[in-house]
């Protein structure tokens, strides 16, 4: 019993430890305990805690997450929250992720992004070089209501 205690205090330290360091969400902790050999009620305990003294927070995670894809790697809205949601973020934490997104600076990165596609397309036909800009920037995870609305403004 008594080493089964240190055993979770220990997973406990290394949970924290990582999470001091980088934002972590709840799936990827219980994954990493599960991994160290924590029973199922020891992990409920070691997340509890980790929660209740503010080293996990899905809804930072999220806010962290989307800022970090939209400004590193350039993604839409759909497709940040379609990895959250595989992450196991709830709909209101990613909706305050997707939320402390600048409509401004998301569209300019839309137009941005159709237009150095655009540009970096050879001589096509007007018609085959929009479907090929849509294609592109909505497998990069923008709304297609979006990117119909400001087609022309990037192809112009």
């Amino acid at each position: 019993m008594e080493n089964e205690e240190k055993q979770d205090l220990e997973i406990y330290r290394k949970m924290a430890a990582l999470c001091s360091r980088s934002e972590q969400c709840v799936a990827d902790i219980r994954k990493k305990i599960r991994a160290l050999g924590a029973n199922s009620l020891a992990e409920e305990h070691i997340i509890a805690k980790l929660e209740k003294e503010n080293f996990l927070n899905d809804e930072r995670y999220a806010i962290s997450f989307a800022g970090e894809k939209f400004k590193i790697n350039k993604w839409g809205r759909v497709k940040i929250r379609y990895y959250l949601k595989m992450k196991g973020i709830g709909d209101k934490e990613i909706r305050a992720g997707l939320d402390s997104i600048d409509n401004e600076a998301y569209v300019a990165l839309l137009v941005k992004t159709m237009k150095e596609k655009a540009k970096g397309l050879k001589k096509v036909e007007k018609y085959q070089k929009m479907a090929q800009v849509i294609r592109f920037t909505q497998g990069r995870g923008f709304e297609p209501d979006l990117i119909h609305r400001h087609l022309e403004e990037a192809l112009g």
